[in-house]
């Protein structure tokens, strides 16, 4: 077994939003990779526009800083638990992680989530109190809560002898302590060669890597991403693809190491340096890349199980295919297809209706990303309410649960447990940090959607939540749904002030005047439990008659608007949404009214 001095292979691992893209951004900035007084953009890691609006990184990012000789290859990962399929696969590249915990909000759910995965990869950890210069940092306390939790995932001594580094990531510094008197991050790349191991392996022994990411790219195909486990690399060779379908032969076309943001084409590449291939169009995650003579596989890659379902159909609306520029069943199933390839967390199941599609993914925010970016491509589809995906073990049912962690305001904290205990969520534990309460839950997966709308307006927007993955338990019991019926629309029209002002007092509206509505689309949400149709078009007809109000102005109250996630909270199982890339519409499954009516009353009957 040899050792590639010169290279260092890490990964970022934290929460979100406790700053590993900035500290990205700073080691970029600090290791001259940047010409002089060229201008770069903040978060120059988060480069999809859903990643820069959300302030989220979705999919994990390949970088590579020199310092002092040495290559370091950095990757930029998820923190959000629904990207786990990316912490998995990341993981698999590197030597050791940079712990990053924000100085005052300390560990939080998905810094023990993606920590759990660093440790049972064997990494090796360095902790990195980021956002030290914040005015109600709590350093000391934060130190002892990291340790407690390597303790508490049953770390191994190694592990826990872990350096800490200190970091206003924003302002470019680190120091090792508090007390240094330290202008650039010099300390964390110094730290970074001495503790992290070099990759180990054996340099003259025949090929060996396994594909972690597959980028799609318009003019070369496929690009397969992963690391070199053994061997050489050499562009134009002739290698063996292992996948769980046998071995086939590929050839590669080039050969791509990383040198900051950019890739660059290397004759060859050897083990422990993080590549990306051209022209393998067969490849795919998890495969092992091996020499043509000696094919031996590795480990394919162990991604946690889809927890929420959701149907993607074609749009049946009135409106189908005037908004959207794919339409039809074949585009939709072309895109989903395409994105389970490198989505390895995603499932996309055909069923008996050739126009409507099952996608399982690791969460809402998972498969709700996926679902804007379908309607920014320009897709028209209608998706089904999220549904959780059981398990039956030994003849009994079995469901995902999460770990929550909410942070309230003291004086919210009935509120919000009233609201969990309905949705069947058990209290782990409650601590206070500086004026709020941190409140740890277990609940049924199927208990938090709709409630990250509920606790923001219970708490008048101050409630923080998150979640991560605990497991999976028997059935817990039903959760109340949605207790309010829907005000639908009994025919096409243009919607009209009068018309929305005479059904105000019936519920809360989702229409403004002036806009397109058709038979079955819902367009408010009823004060009582039943469905309403109602008609928003109707006119005002001038008579000769005068009354003491008839000239007032029209009052509206402002209509609910809705993002997308609070959309697919919100419908019940009889509804869908209408997802373009101009519109979120919420409608009724069924249309026609009469066939509702008619369905309702068969159900009925079938009760009783």
């Amino acid at each position: 077994m040899g050792k590639n001095l010169n290279r260092r292979n890490i990964a970022i691992i934290a929460h979100v939003d406790h700053g590993k893209t900035t500290l990205v951004d700073a080691m970029l900035k600090q290791s001259h990779i940047f010409r002089k007084n060229e201008q770069v953009a903040e978060r120059v890691m988060d480069s999809g526009d859903l990643e820069r609006e959300r302030g989220i990184t979705i999919l994990s990012k390949n970088t590579a800083i020199s310092y002092k000789g040495i290559k370091i290859n950095v990757v930029d990962t998820p923190g959000h638990a629904d990207f786990g399929g990316e912490v998995e696969r990341v993981l698999n590249m590197v030597d050791g992680v940079l712990l990053l915990v924000d100085a005052f909000e300390g560990p939080m759910p998905q810094t023990k989530y993606v920590l759990r995965k660093a440790l049972e990869h064997k990494l090796k950890p360095i902790v990195v109190i980021n956002k030290i210069d914040r005015p109600d940092a709590r350093i000391d306390e934060v130190q002892d809560e990291v340790l407690e939790l390597f303790m508490e995932l049953d770390a191994d001594d190694e592990q826990l002898d872990f350096p800490v580094i200190y970091t206003a990531a924003k302002a470019g510094i680190a120091k090792k302590s508090m007390d240094d008197d330290n202008k650039d991050l010099k300390p964390l790349l110094d730290t970074i060669i001495e503790s992290i191991p070099a990759p180990e392996g054996e340099l003259d022994a025949p090929l060996q890597m396994v594909v972690t990411t597959l980028e799609a790219n318009d003019f070369v195909g496929k690009i397969a991403i992963g690391r070199i486990q053994r061997g050489k690399i050499k562009t134009g060779e002739t290698v063996a693809l292992i996948g769980t379908d046998g071995v086939k032969r590929g050839k590669v076309g080039k050969v791509y190491t990383y040198d900051g943001l950019n890739k660059v084409d290397a004759a060859e590449a050897e083990m422990g340096e993080i590549v990306a291939l051209t022209g393998l169009s067969e490849v795919s995650i998890g495969d092992t890349i091996a020499d043509v003579e000696n094919p031996e596989a590795l480990p394919g890659i162990r991604v946690d199980e889809p927890t929420l379902s959701m149907t993607f159909g074609v749009n049946t609306s009135p409106f189908a295919g005037k908004e959207g520029q794919f339409v039809t069943s074949r585009h939709i199933r072309d895109r989903l297809f395409k994105e389970a390839q490198t989505n390895v967390a995603l499932r996309v199941e055909e069923t008996d209706s050739a126009d409507v599609f099952k996608v399982s993914g690791r969460g809402e925010l998972h498969l709700s990303i996926l679902i804007e970016t379908m309607r920014r491509e320009g897709y028209e589809m209608q998706i089904g309410k999220p549904e959780v995906v059981y398990k039956i073990i030994d003849g009994k049912k079995y469901e995902p649960i999460e770990n929550l962690t909410v942070e309230v305001p003291a004086e919210y904290v009935g509120t919000a447990m009233e609201s969990l205990g309905r949705r069947k969520a058990e209290m782990v534990d409650m601590t206070e940090i500086a004026g709020y309460m941190r409140i740890n839950f277990l609940i049924p997966a199927r208990g938090l959607i709709g409630f990250r709308s509920e606790l923001l307006t219970s708490t008048k927007g101050n409630g923080i939540m998150n979640h991560v993955f605990h497991g999976y338990e028997p059935y817990k019991g039903d959760i109340p749904s949605r207790s309010r019926g829907s005000l639908v629309a009994f025919e096409e029209g243009l919607t009209t002030g009068y018309g929305i002002f005479n059904l105000q007092d019936r519920g809360i509206m989702f229409i403004e005047p002036n806009q397109r509505v058709y038979e079955g689309m819902i367009i408010g949400e009823n004060s009582r439990e039943m469905d309403i149709d109602i008609n928003p078009c109707k006119q005002k007809h001038a008579t000769n008659m005068r009354s003491s109000s008839a000239d007032e102005a029209i009052r509206l109250v402002p209509p609910r608007i809705m993002s997308l996630e609070q959309a697919l909270e919100y419908i019940n199982d009889d509804e869908l949404v209408e997802v373009t890339p101009a519109s979120i519409r919420l409608r009724k499954a069924v249309l026609d009214r009469n066939k509702r009516g008619r369905a309702a009353k068969n159900a009925r009957k079938a009760e009783n």
